[in-house]
């Protein structure tokens, strides 16, 4: 049998968080053929694992990285929530959407984003390896500093 999501990630030293529920009119998932897509998954898994603030004032670059690598355990919650949770079921990670609130002059949303980047690659080897826009935003919802969101193709 595969390995589950929420193995290969207490064996990196994380907890698979509940998938959440939506908060306004949408859904967050949404599943296509073999194709899943993922709403924004914000960088909050409870209030002691939140990453408020803005990028270039009150959060760091890696205050930053560690909020993305937040938002993207909740896509992950979100993706094994749809799934039968194992890692065999995600042919690949095909993009992740990272938005970044940050100021005018933050240029580093690319090393930012990288921690939803590394988390995935570290999850899933190859098939986590995707394409990516690194986004910078005046706010994001709740006050959080990063935002994810994802695009997933699943075995046939």
């Amino acid at each position: 049998m595969s390995a589950t999501i929420a193995e290969k990630l207490a064996r990196l030293g994380h907890d698979l968080p509940v998938a959440s529920v939506p908060v306004a009119n949408y859904v967050s998932v949404v599943r296509v053929g073999t194709l899943l897509s993922i709403s924004g998954q914000i960088s909050r898994i409870d209030d002691a694992n939140a990453v408020l603030g803005v990028a270039g004032a009150s959060v760091s670059p890696e205050e930053g990285r560690r909020a993305a690598e937040i938002a993207a355990l909740n896509v992950l919650s979100q993706i094994a929530a749809a799934t039968d949770g194992t890692i065999a079921s995600v042919r690949r990670i095909v993009r992740l959407g990272v938005f970044v609130a940050a100021t005018p002059d933050f240029t580093q949303h690319p090393q930012v984003a990288n921690g939803a980047s590394d988390l995935m690659v570290a999850v899933f080897g190859d098939a986590g390896r995707h394409s990516r826009a690194a986004v910078g935003v005046s706010s994001l919802p709740r006050g959080v500093a990063v935002e994810v969101d994802a695009l997933v193709e699943l075995e046939g």
